[in-house]
């Protein structure tokens, strides 16, 4: 019954004969045997039954929580299909009903109560963790602070790493750090889980924090953590504090960065140009706009451009207006987009106007914040605008694909951050794909592993980011594609993970010397869910 009950060694009605006698299992199991292949036909069978998409999500989740093989084969032979409802838009919902749907407990949660004894609740964890991802949860999606129910996004990732890159669910940790939420309407609800009090803040929060991060890399040497949905306040602090000292990145800003340059990269070969004679107008100044920003201008300065110069092809929008120097009251993250010689602008669309951006990009999380007239407006200062409405979920998306192509006629270069289905529009079919981070970070993360690297540098982002546009085609750009088909995504992950093994190597971050050939040493490392 215990091997039957653990998720990592079940296959259900696919033991054979000779290991239901081996392992005493006779009795325990109907006396059909099925193929894989079969149970992941009946799987799809019930999923498509069901009538909304949580309720695909849980039983997904419950799959997840019995036999990790079958629900990865049907991850990665449908990732189309299955992975807006594992993760974005889906998971969005899901952790705002998180206590309501909840099953069975996936991961580890550490509570600000558990001070001064992070170390020895992370022994209870019963595997050789690899990578972590963590979260406070509190700025989860574009959905705000939702305390625990966060857990949501790291158990999400993790199933990514290893349906993306094939990074092995034995080696992966998902925590949720419980600092309180200041969320009334969760702090009300009676299935919530977490704790019941207002969020840690200050230097109780850092050293929550700072425990627990030399508590993990003591439990589980050579770990690689990576920050998620961490508010901005302490998603750029944590970033800077550890970087240069551990294996840490933040995916909400080098990650998103990395997919969204890569998204230029494919856009300019349609259009025509340098990305160093680009202008780029967000909406938003947050961990996702400056982390793009900052690598964007490294980009930039590859091509030629001084760093003054690629600076000031970057303009940030925030809830008061355009960024400008001598604004009262502006975080450091937007300080260095604080241009000096341009008045104050309180709203997007005349910034458009007096800017003349070739690009905007939306990471705010303002639904519908691209109108009818930004879009017009983008369309008459350029023959290809560049339009990224990269929030998510998609109630928070800046404007839907079918808006970017009509109000543009059709001349929009567009990449969402949720789902969207084919725009027909004057007899052609656009196709637009989402500049979603799973196409980033698996490949990062395995890249990392495979190589044992002691750090995760801003070069390999950019690495990452060459590589991933490499992997667009020219049927991909015909059809306005700016990213790979999804289908292609574990190929796509083990270039990206061999150029950012390359770049560790290269660096000397790596554990040893370079093998004769990277792509053969990560994809040796790859998991591949076959019973």
């Amino acid at each position: 019954m215990t091997l039957l009950r653990d998720p990592l060694l079940n296959k259900g009605t696919a033991f054979t004969e000779a290991e239901r006698d081996t392992l005493g299992l006779r009795g325990l199991l109907p006396p059909c045997l099925l193929t894989m292949e079969t149970q992941v036909e009946r799987v799809l069978t019930n999923l498509r039954m069901l009538p909304t998409d949580l309720e695909k999500y849980v039983a997904l989740n419950a799959l997840h929580d019995r036999n990790e093989a079958l629900f990865f084969r049907v991850v990665v032979d449908n990732i189309d299909e299955i992975q807006p409802i594992i993760y974005t838009p889906t998971v969005g919902l899901a952790c705002q009903k998180y206590g309501l749907i909840f099953q069975r407990p996936r991961g580890m949660f550490i509570s600000s109560r558990d001070r001064g004894q992070i170390a020895e609740i992370l022994k209870n964890w019963p595997y050789p963790a690899k990578l972590i991802v963590v979260t406070d949860g509190e700025r989860i999606l574009g959905l705000g602070d939702l305390g625990a129910n966060g857990m949501g996004i790291p158990v999400g990732k993790l199933s990514l790493y290893s349906a993306c890159a094939g990074v092995h669910p034995e080696l992966c940790l998902p925590i949720l750090l419980d600092v309180g939420t200041n969320n009334e309407e969760l702090l009300n609800d009676p299935y919530y889980l977490g704790l019941r009090e207002r969020r840690l803040t200050g230097e109780a929060y850092d050293g929550f924090v700072d425990e627990f991060m030399v508590a993990a890399r003591k439990t589980f040497p050579g770990v690689l953590i990576q920050f998620e949905d961490f508010a901005n306040h302490s998603a750029f602090k944590l970033l800077h504090k550890y970087r240069d000292e551990a294996c840490v990145f933040n995916d909400d800003i080098q990650g998103t960065a990395a997919v969204a340059l890569a998204g230029l990269f494919s856009a300019l070969r349609i259009s025509g140009g340098k990305l160093r004679d680009q202008r780029i107008l967000f909406l938003g100044a947050g961990e996702a706009a400056t982390g793009i920003a900052d690598l964007v201008v490294s980009a930039m300065m590859a091509e030629g451009a001084s760093e003054a110069e690629a600076l000031r092809r970057n303009w940030l929008v925030d809830s008061r207006g355009l960024v400008v120097g001598g604004r009262a009251s502006l975080s450091g993250h937007k300080l260095r987009y604080a241009h000096n010689d341009q008045a104050p602008i309180a709203d997007f669309l005349t910034a458009i106007n007096t800017l003349k951006p070739t690009a905007i990009i939306g990471v705010a999380a303002v639904g519908g914040a691209f109108t009818p007239d930004v879009l017009k407006a983008m369309a008459a200062l350029n023959e290809h605008p560049i339009v990224f409405a990269l929030s998510n979920p998609t109630s928070k998306a800046e404007c839907s694909a079918e808006d970017a192509y009509r109000y543009t006629g059709g001349r929009a270069l567009f990449a969402c951050g949720s789902p969207y289905d084919p725009v027909t529009l004057n007899g052609r079919t656009f196709v637009p794909r989402q500049g979603n981070n799973s196409y980033i970070f698996p490949g990062v993360g395995l890249g990392v592993i495979a190589s044992c690297s002691r750090l995760v540098t801003n070069e390999m982002f950019m690495a990452a980011a060459h590589t991933l546009a490499d992997c667009v085609g020219k049927e991909d750009l015909g059809q306005g594609s700016l990213y790979p088909a999804l289908p292609r995504i574990r190929e796509v992950s083990v270039r990206i993970a061999a150029a950012v093994a390359d770049v560790a190597y290269q660096r000397g971050l790596a554990d040893g010397p370079a093998p004769n050939d990277v792509k053969a040493l990560v994809q040796s490392q790859m998991y591949e869910p076959r019973y």
